[in-house]
């Protein structure tokens, strides 16, 4: 028998859950995180970021917009000017991602070590 009862907060239908999936993905901690010192235009972003390809970047904005956590402002000017920033729901999330990269500061090269020591092969001992 589960130890998980009804309405546990990461059950399949609980909205934990739906947070946790939300935040987990690679991309979102970092775009939230780009994003946590004003409206940044999608170009902007592109370089502040590093490693996203534009597709992703903006399926990604798109996610987080549905989800409540990013607003999209079109300017209606010649060019047309695009900027996101956080909602007031998005920028609660700012400073867990900021304690989760001060844990992967302190800990990722144990992080790194363990999983260096677990692709070594076994030695042998007979």
């Amino acid at each position: 028998m589960s130890a998980f009862g009804p309405g546990h907060p990461f059950l399949a239908d609980c909205p934990a859950r739906l947070a946790v999936e939300l935040i987990a993905d690679k991309w979102t901690a970092v775009v939230l995180f780009g994003l946590s010192r004003g409206p940044v235009r999608h170009g902007e972003l592109i370089e502040l970021i590093g490693g996203i390809s534009r597709k992703v970047l903006t399926q990604t904005l798109r996610r987080l917009e549905a989800h409540g956590l990013v607003r999209r402002h079109a300017y209606a000017e010649v060019p047309p000017r695009v900027e996101y920033e956080l909602t007031a729901l998005g920028e609660t999330l700012i400073d867990p991602i900021h304690t989760l990269t001060e844990w992967a500061r302190a800990n990722g090269d144990a992080v790194l070590d363990a999983l260096d020591a677990a692709s070594e092969p076994l030695a042998d001992s007979g």
